[in-house]
């Protein structure tokens, strides 16, 4: 055997050891950190597969389900309110077709009477309560509640509300900054740095390339929290692909990349909490 080979050999079996051995000690490279909270049972969306999706009754529902964090989205109306709305359009919610940004908070329409729960089409959500939140009252009835709040794009009002909000009711440890995009988590951080905050796509993205390159137990993670939609039960709504063939395809491979349980022992020992959304 050559020298070189042999060196080369010797340096990828430490490399592998290295990792193995830090995958199961992350604590000799990183400090984990502390969580203010350790959610176990979020409501997506306050609770859509059981109510009309963010209504005081599907938050309520939630609670009595034992549920122990809410996830929420936010849009902003256009006399400033923060109005806790998945969609910026109204039409899957209310049949109208206006953005929440056109109309003022009084305006707002009702929801529909029923909802089609989105990852389980062909079910529907109803309830007596169709009426929109705004954020703040949402804070005021459950002050002490986790909650995780979404910004879907980068609108600077918006997000400087939500974090004027939390910190006037005083929840910034137990609220969660969270966005799929990272241009728009940026300006999250800013906007109140004292908020943990979730993975973005392409941090999820590169959590997983680092973690099948055996890096991951040297690299910082400041996320405290890894939200991810269960890849075993997802349906073809959440993928783009126009055939179903390659949606089902990407579920699988997502299932196969993400459900590894040294990757999800390792988060939850750094400090990150591993969240699944879609599992009822």
């Amino acid at each position: 055997m050559s020298a070189v080979l042999y060196y080369a050999l010797a340096a990828l079996g430490s490399y592998v050891l290295l990792s193995v051995f830090f995958l199961r000690r992350p604590r000799l490279l990183h400090t984990p950190w502390a969580p203010a909270f350790l959610p176990r049972l979020g409501a997506h969306r306050a609770g859509s597969g059981e109510r009309l999706e963010h209504t005081l009754e599907a938050m309520e529902n939630s609670m009595a389900q034992r549920s122990d964090f809410l996830e929420l989205d936010c849009q902003l109306t256009r006399d400033g309110v923060v109005v806790v709305s998945h969609d910026e359009n109204l039409s899957r919610q209310s049949g109208v077709n206006r953005d929440v940004s056109s109309l003022n908070f009084e305006e707002l329409p009702l929801y529909k009477e029923e909802l089609e729960v989105y990852f389980s089409p062909g079910h529907f959500a109803h309830g007596t309560d169709r009426h929109m939140m705004s954020l703040e009252d949402v804070f005021q009835r459950f002050p002490r509640l986790p909650m995780s709040v979404e910004i879907k794009s980068v609108n600077e009002e918006l997000i400087h509300k939500v974090a004027g909000l939390v910190r006037h009711f005083g929840r910034s440890e137990i609220t969660i900054w969270a966005s799929e995009k990272s241009s728009v988590m940026r300006k999250c951080r800013a906007a109140n740095p004292e908020m943990p905050f979730a993975f973005t796509i392409s941090r999820g993205l590169w959590l997983v390339l680092v973690y099948y390159l055996g890096l991951l137990p040297f690299v910082r993670i400041p996320e405290r929290f890894f939200i991810c939609f269960l890849p075993s039960i997802i349906n073809r709504t959440y993928f783009p692909f126009s055939r179903p063939g390659l949606n089902k395809l990407a579920a699988v491979v997502s299932k196969w990349l993400i459900m590894r349980k040294s990757l999800i022992q390792h988060l939850e020992q750094r400090g990150v909490q591993v969240i699944f959304w879609c599992l009822n």
